[in-house]
């Protein structure tokens, strides 16, 4: 009870701009979690990321690197994931509201899925903010440590794992969003120590 007040009463401060963000720490995220949400657990320490590459649909390879300087919300999904295609539009509205707010959603499609399923199953879904990205023999999956579908890691601009979550979720809840709203808004110099070292 408590913490779900607390929670509403940090979501509401953040909506109106009363408190300013560089004051919360990743804490303040976590007070946020609500629902499915909940899910979302955050490390203590941030952890390394995969170095293995994946690719776009054209076959050009891609790091977790080469987006450093941005968070990124990745998500290991398949095709064959009832789970992974249910939260999928979320995700999608995800990106398209924080998209130009220094948010990455990157969907990496592990395993064996075939480029026109991927193709068609983002049209029925209406998914129109999201890139096609390809981990085709899971070897970046297991890497980083991905047991099941979906999975969800969110990684800090400094390119370090803060947080992860396992199964689907409500990616575009009031909840999910307050959250991510909470780390854009969070100056790096204010996360512990441990987080501003990288290590």
């Amino acid at each position: 009870m408590l913490k779900k007040l607390i929670a509403a009463i940090l979501y509401t401060a953040l909506s109106l701009g009363a408190i300013p963000a560089t004051a919360l720490d990743l804490e303040g995220a976590e007070a946020l979690r609500e629902g499915s949400m909940m899910k979302l657990g955050f490390h203590s320490a941030p952890k390394e990321v995969s170095t293995l590459s994946f690719t776009d649909i054209d076959g050009n390879e891609e790091t977790l690197a080469d987006y450093q300087g941005q968070f990124v919300l990745l998500n290991f999904w398949a095709t064959w994931c009832a789970p992974c295609r249910k939260e999928m539009p979320a995700l999608d509205a995800l990106s398209g509201a924080f998209g130009d707010q220094g948010l990455t959603v990157l969907p990496i499609a592990t395993g064996h899925n075939p480029l026109p399923a991927i193709k068609s199953f983002f049209e029925k879904a209406g998914v129109e903010h999201l890139p096609v990205r390809l981990d085709s023999k899971g070897a970046m999956a297991r890497d980083m440590g991905v047991l099941g579908l979906p999975v969800s890691i969110l990684i800090s601009p400094e390119g370090k794992e803060i947080a992860r979550m396992t199964g689907d979720a409500e990616w575009f809840s009031p909840s999910a969003q307050a959250i991510i709203t909470h780390i854009l808004e969070t100056d790096s110099s204010q996360l512990p120590e441990a987080y501003q070292e990288g290590n």
